[in-house]
């Protein structure tokens, strides 16, 4: 299933087409298409394990491709947020020294960057003092700072609470309208992403279904829960499967309507939100 959304093809940035790849002998994801064009934002969710950090990466050729092909528009930039840093938390890294880790950039640059998402007040602090949310807000200003096409974002919010996780949303929104840059986003929880959304993918080995989210403002039991920017800043996706994962690994189809509509054991109310850390 391709995850598309209506435009010009010339502003496609990435194109992958029956995406495979394989990790340690096994194949991670398989026959996944996925196009991502300017200005777009595309969020990745599915079970852990599903392959959206393996489709992310091989997305911007961290990973080769075991089968199929991906595309790449020439002299693409891209900005990288990995799931995980490795920091050595015993040397004392300022913010500024963090961003200028992997490439140099004048001191203008680095608070622009920083004052951007609102960190620029962060800018002589120790690395290891910062909390969850400046933390992450750091590492956008630090993957925004060359201008990339296309900005990869693997589980920007976790470790954040809700008014974090609502600031860093408006955030970035606001990079995308600012800077026309395609975002691809991986989210850890299965119903609940970034309002903005134009396109949600559901990854478990292939692609089990996509769609567009809708406002987290329709349903008045999220309204009273997220509150009047949560319900601006977070959407809901339904998931429409046709098909079922059983317990030993395989893929057998149901009819729409008689059959689980997501993964099993995966919580479908709002309790089911959560957040690690």
């Amino acid at each position: 299933m391709a995850a598309n959304t209506a435009g010009d093809p010339s502003d496609s940035l990435v194109a992958a087409r029956d995406l495979g790849v394989r990790v340690g002998g096994f194949w991670r994801v398989r026959h996944v298409d996925l196009t991502l064009r300017r200005g777009e934002i595309v969020t990745l969710i599915g079970p852990n394990g599903g392959g959206k950090s393996t489709t992310a990466k091989a997305v911007i050729g961290v990973l080769a491709a075991d089968e199929g092909e991906v595309v790449r528009r020439p002299g693409l930039r891209i900005g990288y947020v990995p799931q995980s840093l490795r920091i050595d938390w015993s040397l004392p890294l300022t913010v500024r020294r963090l961003m200028t880790m992997t490439a140099r950039h004048s001191e203008a640059a680095i608070r622009a960057a920083l004052e951007e998402v609102g960190a620029d007040h962060l800018i002589a602090r120790p690395v290891a003092g910062l909390s969850g949310g400046e933390f992450q807000r750091v590492l956008l200003a630090r993957a925004m700072i060359a201008a990339p096409d296309l900005l990869v974002l693997d589980e920007p919010v976790q470790g954040v609470d809700y008014a974090g996780e609502i600031a860093l949303y408006e955030a970035i929104a606001g990079m995308r309208q600012r800077h026309g840059c395609a975002i691809l986003m991986i989210s850890h929880d299965l119903h609940i992403v970034m309002a903005q959304t134009d396109t949600v993918v559901c990854l478990d080995g292939h692609v089990c279904c996509s769609g567009a989210p809708r406002a987290v403002s329709e349903s008045p039991q999220y309204r009273s829960l997220f509150g009047e920017r949560g319900a601006r800043a977070f959407g809901l996706y339904t998931h429409h499967h046709d098909h079922a994962h059983l317990p030993d690994g395989r893929v057998v189809p149901v009819e729409p309507g008689t059959g689980p509509a997501d993964h099993p054991g995966h919580d479908h109310g709002p309790e089911g939100h959560h957040h690690h850390g």
